[in-house]
């Protein structure tokens, strides 16, 4: 029977008396403060139909909830967090595990973490934001708007390396059907790495030029296999409806797999045999990841993950964060940030600051038409001071003001993990960030209360 919190634990520890401890008694006391975020964590874990007063105990909500945080608030891989939840008293204490509790396994933190959706990461931080405005801290009536790239998880693509990579898998997933099914095909890992590396270290395109076509050939052979194992599958009649399941779903793997196989093949035909210049958004980068953007910023560094546009306020609490599509240019993300704060407080916010990347005419008459006061650019050649703010001694301080953005985005990429996503798949992509920004948020609001 799943639970929303251990209404009663064995005997914990007293706190250490230790700035960071003191900081976790806060974060606790405004959990405890937050039930409706235990809810909402609960309605996540029950939502695939289990009953709630059958089977096994499994993680409370509040236990997921606070372990999260945890985990985030400290930049832990899920083996770190096991470890801690079993050695630190404090984080044991925090987490609700009394002395006489086992520690979760890492297989237990994974799939209970993991279930939250980043929907529900978003609802909790807007209680949190209604919490500080009740309280003072945070009203959002002057607010800064900036893009960083937060990357996912995968190794710098080539045309090789990805070519490579849907030879490995695919022969991968072919040994497991060889289990279920007679299979009949040529493992080429070996030819493929070789190729690949060879590519990787030839001098010339001339040399490289032979490489890459032996490569994409026996890529698009172990292509051909995978069709026949795939159908193979789908014919497969097992001792057990169990049996049967597990095939039909390595079947699907195969298809998906080689999906994304055939797209990666008619890219690097299109690059490296025809000569051709592929834009962006019809590249794939990753099999494993396939949801990653090519983010170029500045004209200068490319990075492989998402653009968030990120809202902070004065506090240097999170207020806002989009996921983005793509690569948009940041002067056409102004005003859905801007309406996006008028609607999470339900009126729209005195003073907003931007960088130059935002700056348009259109921009700074649009956000005016939404009641805003003050509109700073911190670049702004084609536009008057006056027509954005009141007076220059406003921009100058606007300006300043902005500037505190980019030590917010440091601290979420240095402590929070906010740099890479170590989560598989784009929803998890979210609710990786989500609840970063969260953990962020609870930081910061204890650090208040601590003053």
């Amino acid at each position: 029977m799943r639970r929303t919190v251990h209404e009663q634990l064995h005997l914990v520890p007293a706190t250490a008396d230790h700035p960071h401890a003191h900081e976790l008694e806060a974060i606790s006391q405004r959990l405890g403060q937050s039930p409706e975020a235990v809810e909402l964590i609960y309605a996540d874990l029950m939502r695939h139909g289990a009953a709630p007063d059958t089977g096994r105990e499994g993680m409370s909500a509040e236990r997921v909830l606070r372990c999260t945080v945890a985990k985030q608030m400290n930049g832990w891989s899920y083996e770190e967090l096991a470890f801690h939840l079993g050695d630190s008293f404090s984080y044991r204490a925090f987490c609700r595990f009394g002395l006489g509790d086992a520690a979760p396994k890492t297989s237990t933190l994974k799939h209970n973490l993991k279930r939250v959706r980043p929907e529900t990461w978003e609802s909790i931080n807007r209680l949190l934001l209604g919490q500080a405005k009740d309280e003072g801290i945070e009203r959002g009536r002057k607010v800064r708007t900036d893009c960083t790239v937060e990357e996912t998880n995968i190794h710098a693509p080539s045309d090789s390396s990805l070519l490579w990579d849907c030879v490995r898998v695919l022969t991968r997933l072919m040994i497991r059907a060889g289990e279920k099914v007679p299979v009949h095909f040529t493992n080429h890992r070996r030819r493929a790495k070789r190729r690949a590396v060879a590519i990787e270290h030839a001098a010339t395109k001339a040399k490289r030029l032979p490489l890459y076509r032996d490569l994409l050939k026996v890529t698009d052979k172990t292509v051909g296999y995978t069709a026949a194992v795939a159908e193979a599958l789908d014919k497969y009649e097992g001792s057990s409806v169990l049996d049967m399941v597990a095939a039909d779903a390595l079947a699907t793997e195969l298809r998906q797999y080689v999906s994304l196989t055939l797209r990666v093949l008619d890219q690097t035909k299109r690059r490296i045999l025809d000569g051709e210049s592929v834009p962006a958004t019809d590249k794939i980068v990753s099999i494993f990841e396939p949801h990653t953007d090519i983010i170029v910023k500045d004209r200068r560094d490319t990075y492989y993950g998402h653009k968030l546009a990120l809202t902070t306020g004065s506090s240097s609490l999170v207020l806002d964060c989009v996921i983005e599509d793509g690569n948009p240019p940041d002067s056409t993300l102004a005003t859905n940030m801007v309406e996006r704060q008028k609607h999470i407080y339900g009126r729209a916010p005195r003073q907003v600051s931007f960088d130059g990347g935002f700056a348009s005419k259109a921009n700074l008459g649009d956000i005016k038409k939404l009641g805003i006061q003050d509109v700073c650019f911190t670049k702004c050649r084609y536009l008057k001071v006056t027509d954005m703010v009141k007076s220059s001694w406003v921009y100058r301080k606007l300006r300043r003001f902005r500037a505190g953005v980019e030590a917010g985005i440091s601290f979420l990429k240095r402590c929070f993990g906010l740099d890479r996503c170590t989560w598989k798949g784009l929803t998890s992509f979210k609710a990786y960030t989500w609840a970063s920004i969260v953990s962020h948020n609870l930081l910061v609001l204890a650090r208040h209360a601590l003053r």
